[in-house]
């Protein structure tokens, strides 16, 4: 059987069982691209059962493109705060404009002009063009990928630029003329549910007859997978600075990790430094103000995608200086209770959620 063949059948076999099976996700129930192109970006490294609450919350905070091109970036971030990879929320924001300024405020269909806006690549552009237009047009994602390794055998690396290019060959055979959108959908289910990563449950299989890697006996092994490396570990301080019945905050600079983001001031702690010594000399260095430290707050542990922190947290009493933006974008003394109107990382929250209790 060729690999055309072997597609054909699969796509016949998935359409069914996804007309059965299908997991009903609120993105499914309406044909607005603006709201599909919005649950495509969402669902960009978060899992599904995240992304639901955020996507009914964010979709009756700004209901069209209109209303997200209008809004100041801090409501985005605010509306987006706690599901991470926050550069997702400012590309958003931007595309929106565009779409505004450049297309009328109508998402353009075709994948080459989608793939012009911020945040939109090859994945989300097919989605999206697939999903809300009926575009023939494919998907690849971590779900798709692993079903089309499993089911062709392929067993060479998926990250290789020659083996990508293989799987979005398949992906483009999976589709039946006018039916992408319901193809690719399967094909994300089935990744989701049953072709799952460690265990794949095989005998609830609707193509299991034609996976090539179950015949091998090999489908846990499949996709190749790269060992894990250890995370690396930074160990940081922050600062809970008062100043009467108000507190120091300041804004990291809108590119980059949390960009946009509000935060307690501190940093990084330098091989050998004391955690106070290094919470003052980083509050000097970013807002030109000094500081006592009154004694410890809290300490929170927490996970990004490729390094952890140790996030240490001070209380601090402020002594002398005028804040100035030095090494972030913004700072203000604010009362512990309008902390909750300001976007943070959630590595923060802990905090936020101390101080908001103890009122101010």
């Amino acid at each position: 059987m060729t690999d055309r063949q072997r597609g054909a059948r699969v796509r016949v076999a998935l359409s069914a069982w996804y007309r059965r099976n299908g997991r009903d996700l609120p993105w499914r129930n309406t044909r607005d691209p603006y709201a599909i192109w919005v649950s495509e970006v969402m669902l960009q490294q978060t899992r599904v059962g995240a992304v639901a609450p955020y996507y009914r919350r964010f979709l009756q905070r700004f209901p069209d493109v209109h209303v997200l091109a209008r809004a100041r970036l801090q409501s985005v971030l605010k509306a987006w705060e706690g599901m991470g990879y926050y550069s997702r929320a400012r590309n958003l924001h931007r595309a929106a404009r565009l779409v505004v300024s450049r297309f009328g405020g109508q998402l353009p269909r075709s994948p080459e002009e989608l793939m012009g806006l911020p945040g939109i690549g090859r994945y989300t552009a097919g989605a999206i063009a697939s999903i809300a237009f009926g575009l023939d047009e494919p998907v690849l994602d971590g779900n798709v990928t692993r079903v089309l390794a499993r089911l062709f055998r392929i067993r060479a690396n998926p990250k290789e630029a020659v083996v990508q290019r293989k799987l979005w060959g398949l992906a483009r055979q999976m589709i039946p003329p006018g039916k992408a959108g319901l193809v690719n959908q399967a094909m994300m289910d089935l990744g989701a549910v049953v072709c799952v990563p460690r265990v794949p449950r095989c005998p609830a299989c609707p193509v299991r007859r034609y996976c090539l890697a179950l015949a091998r006996g090999e489908q846990s092994a499949l996709p190749h997978k790269d060992k894990p490396r250890p995370l690396p570990h930074e160990t940081v301080v922050a600062g809970v600075i008062w100043k009467g019945n108000r507190i120091l905050i300041d804004q990291r600079k809108p590119r980059g990790l949390l960009g946009g983001l509000w935060e307690f001031p501190g940093g990084k702690v330098k091989r050998g430094e004391r955690l106070t010594d290094a919470l003052v000399r980083e509050v000097r260095e970013e807002l030109g103000v000094e500081v006592e430290v009154v004694g410890r707050l809290v300490r929170v542990n927490h996970a990004y995608t490729h390094f952890r922190i140790t996030l240490h947290v001070f209380e601090c009493r402020y002594v002398s200086g005028a804040p100035r933006a030095i090494g972030c974008a913004a700072c203000k003394w604010v009362r512990a209770g309008d902390l909750g109107r300001y976007p943070f990382p959630k590595a923060n929250h802990r905090i936020v959620e101390m101080l908001r209790g103890g009122g101010g």
